[in-house]
């Protein structure tokens, strides 16, 4: 158990092997120290009087129309008879939660009950409060919901009675901290919490699973799983798809690995599984898919398989898998859901979505294709029920390319043909665009694929927004989007998305490649896709932007220092840079498992190679770059951002710095997000030479 008045050290007090003094910027780690705010304060006027012209005031209207169209798509997930969708538009600029009935949903435009309005909340209470998140009890109108203040991680849970439309009186609540909740039944939750003496890993998240019982403080929440210190976090999943309910603990050693508890009737019991598996169960089956080769029961599974079993059977000995799906070279699984007692696999093949149903019998599995769907765009597929238990198979896909705005389809019970529900309107002129698939060679041979979108031809000279992320096994796709279409699409230019090594487009091995020490291979793989627009004749390196956020700020900013003459400007939103004390830095030490420990020394070794606070240097030809971060983020430290740019200019580089509002999303309302987008293009069309009205799409052109 934890020992209480022991309170663990908190992220930013872990110990260091470097001295503070060594670095000049510390100050700025201090988020809301005066010193820190008054270098903010000049740095967004000084920003702000250079690209804050007419033009960018232009877009950021224009944009912010877009976002708060009221004919966009409302996506919505059911709970009982009712969808519910969190709508924001320029009149609830916070959201309004709502919910319709799905005969009304399937009308043009459908009548909404309002369940809570976000602005008035706000307003009432005065308190920057936007929803989270919500959780709910099958067949029950109680919801937790998770209030965060301004975009934060960090979350206030409030009881909530959907029904009577108001917080329950002496119901659940609990101050902010980082964490989760799910109900076990009506007067008992789940508590995943950071909040609470002792209760918060290294990496700022939930140390421990609490039975908290109605009208008990949160203090006095029974223990019942505590982790180590120095695993990244705990959690607990209620299950209600089994004859009588049980809970699932899942102990997060770091990242990718993880322990695996069933607590029921009978006690708690460790899973004797590999700890790197994606795990989903469903009554008494569960599948999982393998991250590395594993030998049971007389048999070897090779990395990336997915194994399904009886649970009722694994527990009682058997190791008798049935094998569901087998990877390829490039052939990968992204993501595995149960619906109505079936299991969904989405898999990419040649960058290509598949879909592929498996069903559990005593007798064996059967398998089918989810049909209906295009082979080609880009597909993704979710269960339109938020909770397992109530599901009869409805499914909703959404389907779109780079220049098809998306469409909202329903399955129902995930074998009927596709009815399409919604279907979003076009947002910019797309006539005479293409999209066009290519690859690059990397530094060390790999080929690297990559979406180009834009007018037809090689003009080698074209304004070309470059973006990928490379990391944490994220795959990317070419969505459309109203940003890149409206202020760079439609006037010509051309718009180039990398799948790097670090993603998860190909699987473990693709992601392994650029993970850790190969982390600077998935920096090597975007500069090579740069290169090769220019041997292909697309264009010229002083004529390529390129924008990336998070870990893909690690990517932009190893372009400024490695690969600065193949980039005529650079947009750096979120970034981590300082790769020395990012474990020390809220949640950083959770990312150890993707990046490397640097308190180390063999992992500091690679982790110096792509630690771009510490590798930027004077009298280099970087190019220009803005580096923008927001105020409330509590996952990634603003003080990255603010150090990286402090030390650029103090070299005399040209950069710039923006500090806005908002958590490590977007802000909180759409024209939050439409003011940094608008801001961040201004400065890039100005730097790459890019002029209002110097390219445009032909004129007779109308939208596709």
């Amino acid at each position: 158990m934890v020992k209480k008045g022991v309170p663990l050290r908190s992220p930013i007090e872990r110990p260091t092997a470097s001295k503070p003094d060594d670095d000049p910027y510390l100050w700025l780690e201090k988020i809301e120290g005066g010193r820190a705010l008054n270098f903010v304060e000049r740095q967004n006027s000084r920003t702000l009087r250079v690209f804050n012209e007419p033009a960018a005031g232009r877009d950021r209207d224009a944009l912010t129309a877009i976002y708060d169209r009221p004919d966009r798509i409302p996506y919505v997930r059911r709970r009982g008879s009712h969808l519910h969708n969190l709508w924001k538009d320029a009149t609830n600029r916070r959201g309004l939660w709502r919910r319709t009935t799905m005969a009304e949903f399937r009308r043009p435009n459908p009548a909404w009950e309002i369940v809570l309005d976000i602005d008035q909340l706000a307003a009432s209470e005065r308190e920057d409060w936007l929803l989270s998140s919500t959780s709910s009890l099958p067949g029950s109108p109680r919801y937790i919901l998770s209030l965060s203040r301004g975009g934060s991680d960090a979350v206030t849970l409030r009881e909530f009675d959907a029904d009577t439309r108001s917080f329950v009186a002496d119901g659940f609540a609990m101050p902010e901290a980082k964490g989760s909740v799910d109900w076990l039944d009506t007067d008992t939750l789940l508590l995943s919490s950071a909040h609470g003496e002792g209760m918060v890993t290294s990496s700022g998240y939930s140390r421990t699973v609490r039975l908290w019982c109605r009208g008990e403080p949160v203090d006095r929440a029974d223990v019942i799983f505590e982790t180590a210190a120095n695993h990244m976090r705990v959690y607990g999943l209620a299950d209600h798809t089994g004859a009588v309910p049980r809970t699932w603990i899942i102990d997060r050693i770091d990242f990718f690995n993880q322990r695996i508890w069933l607590r029921d009737h009978a006690g708690t019991t460790k899973l004797e599984l590999p700890s790197g598996i994606w795990m989903q169960a469903y009554g008494d089956w569960f599948a999982m898919k393998l991250r590395q080769p594993w030998s049971t029961g007389g048999r070897t599974y090779a990395t990336d398989v997915v194994l399904g079993i009886s649970l009722s059977a694994f527990l009682a000995g058997s190791r008798d898998f049935s094998v569901l799906f087998e990877p390829g070279p490039r052939r990968a699984l992204q993501d595995l859901f149960w619906t109505a007692g079936s299991l969904v696999l989405s898999i990419l093949d040649e960058l290509k979505p598949q879909f592929q149903i498996c069903t559990p019998f005593t007798t064996g599995w059967s398998r089918a294709i989810l049909g209906g769907l295009p082979e080609i765009s880009v597909v993704d597929v979710w269960p339109l029920d938020c909770h397992p238990s109530e599901s009869n198979g409805d499914l909703l896909a959404e389907v779109q390319d780079p220049l098809t705005p998306p469409s909202l389809l329903l399955i129902e019970r995930g074998v009927e043909s596709p009815v399409v529900l919604k279907q979003a309107s076009k947002t910019f002129t797309a006539d005479g665009l293409v999209v066009t698939q290519h690859e690059a060679i990397s530094i060390d041979g790999e080929h690297i694929p990559y979406v180009q979108t834009g007018p037809a031809g090689e003009t080698g000279d074209a304004p070309v927004y470059m973006t990928a992320y490379g990391g944490f096994g994220r795959s990317v796709k070419p969505y459309y989007s109203s940003t890149l279409g409206k202020l760079w699409l439609e006037r010509g230019g051309t718009v180039v998305q990398a799948n790097l090594r670090g993603g998860g487009e190909f699987g473990t091995r693709w992601h392994e490649a650029g993970r850790l020490a190969g982390k600077k291979l998935s920096h090597d793989d975007f500069a090579a896709v740069a290169a090769d627009l220019i041997r292909r004749g697309v264009t010229k390196p002083k004529r390529i932007a390129a924008k990336g956020g998070s870990n893909g700020g690690i990517l932009i900013t190893n372009m400024l220092t490695r690969y600065p003459e193949r980039f005529g400007a650079l947009f750096c939103t979120v970034p981590l840079t300082d790769m020395r004390r990012y474990t020390k830095l809220l949640a950083g030490a959770s990312w150890i498992a993707e990046y490397g420990d640097p308190d180390k020394r063999e992992d500091w070794e690679w982790l110096k190679t792509y630690s771009a606070y510490h590798n930027a240097k004077a009298g280099q030809p970087y190019p220009p770059i803005l580096i923008a971060t927001r105020r409330r983020d509590d996952r990634v430290h603003p003080g990255h951002a603010r150090k990286m740019a402090a030390k650029l200019q103090a070299m005399g580089y040209e950069a710039y710095f923006y500090e806005a509002a908002g958590g490590h999303g977007h802000g909180k309302d759409n024209k939050e997000r439409a003011g940094l987008e608008a801001l961040g293009f201004e400065f890039l069309k100005s730097k790459i030479g890019w002029q209002e009205g110097e390219a445009s799409a032909p004129a007779n052109a109308i939208a596709r």
